[in-house]
């Protein structure tokens, strides 16, 4: 690549987003195989020099390959491609696997936890209300409403405004790395009914089988039961979902949170996503990308969506706005692949639930004028350092009875117990005694639960979080009497 940067990679500079275009150019060239699995790449001077751009934005787009895992440093050899890379995926057939071994059946599987009465310090879910920018929502939504255009107070478009469709997919081809169209996005009032409309549309009740992560989000598992799926719980472990442990007859839907897995906080390796990929289209099947909080990464930039480097056009990436802005606005979209857009729009137009139109409006605002990116940048440093606290607290407090993750990013943080003997159940209703809130990691289990504990990291002061972790050292430290 060193002699060929100049004559192929070639930038769009009044596009903007010269790092984008950077990964987005070598991220495809590793995809397409013309590219070769520990090809050398141009020093960050070298290739910065040759197209003219700062050092710091080649180095950003590195680390941003590198944590993707399409290259690699080698001590003494400088940057090449990632030699774990598996081949680039060929074309195949659709159709479907043969069936192998049976699949969990439903009575078998745990339901959705039912959610907690009120909100309690550290109950997962909930961002930091009290940092909501409520000036600059105000004005945009407040201006929207003195200014709607006529047209805008009519039904409209049953996927949502125009202009906040295409507010979104701008800011998610720029943050995430998503590929589409405008007419591709479709608004909704939670992730929860993007992935119920999606679940509809593809399955066939009591006859198409859907993976789904083990463990994973209780309500994803709880939509896709509703719809007549049989599941088939597929385990995950730190590279995340593992395809090659999926037993029963191949799928028609596959949900995954591939950024940040739901609850563990994983992040999904290249080879998984790409093996991810070639199962949905052998298998004709769709996949649903949950990336619900993966704009709070905070140990290197976010990973690209996989929806960006999916071919065969096979995902539906769902993004929400109630962990990055607050619940309470009731906003969520998708971005469906060609095939679904007329299904999907079929089934909104006969539910309701539709996002007000101020709001909407108000919303596209937001995107528009870089409040949301302002709120965002703001925002991962705040969690990063709250993150930091709670994990900090845990492990010096209660490390002798947990097993306590990273905190790499997102807002939660997983615990396992160490005595899978404990009910973690209990321990969970303990704290709540003491005004804390958790959510028990085995309700997120469904073949094997595994007792531990799911915190929200959103409120995490350096004093609360050693109340807590004090409160539950002597929690269980009676449980272990």
């Amino acid at each position: 690549m060193t002699s060929q940067a100049v004559t192929w990679l070639v930038l769009d500079r009044p596009q903007g987003d010269l790092e984008g275009q950077l990964c987005r150019a070598i991220r495809e060239r590793v995809r397409a195989g013309r590219l070769g699995a520990g090809e050398p790449l141009p020093s960050t001077r070298a290739l910065a020099l040759s197209l003219g751009i700062a050092r710091s934005t080649v180095v950003q787009a590195y680390e941003r390959l590198r944590a993707e895992g399409y290259i690699e440093t080698v001590r003494g050899s400088g940057t090449r491609v990632s030699t774990a890379r598996p081949r680039p995926l060929a074309g195949v057939a659709r159709g479907r696997a043969p069936a192998s071994a049976g699949k969990a059946p439903a009575e078998s599987l745990p339901a959705a936890a039912t959610p907690a009465p009120r909100a309690l310090p550290f109950q997962p879910g909930v961002p930091d209300l009290k940092s909501f920018p409520a000036a600059a929502w105000a004005r945009c939504v407040g201006g929207r409403i003195k200014s709607l255009r006529i047209h805008d107070l009519g039904y409209g478009p049953v996927a949502g405004l125009p202009a906040l469709r295409a507010a979104i997919l701008a800011h998610a081809s720029t943050a995430r790395g998503v590929v589409a169209q405008a007419d591709q996005v479709a608004v909704f009032p939670s992730a929860a009914a993007a992935i119920d409309t999606l679940a509809r549309v593809t399955l066939a009740p009591r006859a198409d089988t859907a993976w789904i992560e083990d463990p994973g989000w209780p309500r994803a598992r709880a939509l896709l039961l509703r719809a007549g799926a049989q599941l088939v719980p597929v385990p995950c472990d730190d590279d995340g979902i593992d395809l090659s442990r999926a037993a029963g007859a191949g799928p028609r839907l596959i949900y995954v949170t591939p950024s940040h897995q739901c609850p563990t906080g994983v992040t999904m390796s290249l080879p998984r996503r790409l093996a991810l990929l070639d199962a949905a289209q052998r298998h004709g099947a769709f996949i649903i990308e949950d990336d619900y909080d993966s704009e709070f990464r905070y140990d290197a930039r976010p990973i690209a969506a996989l929806q960006g480097i999916d071919t065969g056009q096979r995902v539906a990436y769902v993004g929400t706005f109630s962990k990055t802005l607050a619940p309470g606005l009731r906003v969520a979209y998708a971005i469906l692949p060609p095939e679904l857009v007329a299904a999907c729009h079929a089934d909104m137009a006969l539910r309701q639930g539709d996002v007000p139109i101020h709001i909407q409006a108000g919303l596209a605002d937001f995107l528009n004028d870089g409040h949301f990116r302002s709120h965002i940048r703001r925002m991962r440093g705040l969690y990063a350092e709250r993150m930091h606290n709670l994990v900090r607290a845990l492990t010096q407090h209660c490390g002798d009875w947990l097993e306590v993750a990273d905190g790499g990013g997102g807002l939660k943080l997983a615990v396992r117990l160490r005595d899978h003997g404990v009910d973690d159940r209990r321990v969970v209703q303990a704290l709540a005694e003491r005004g804390y809130g958790a959510r028990t990691f085995s309700e997120f289990c469904l073949a094997a639960p595994v007792p531990g504990l799911v915190f929200g990291i959103a409120q995490g002061t350096p004093a609360r979080c050693e109340a807590l972790a004090q409160a539950l050292a002597a929690i269980l430290r009676g449980a272990a009497q």
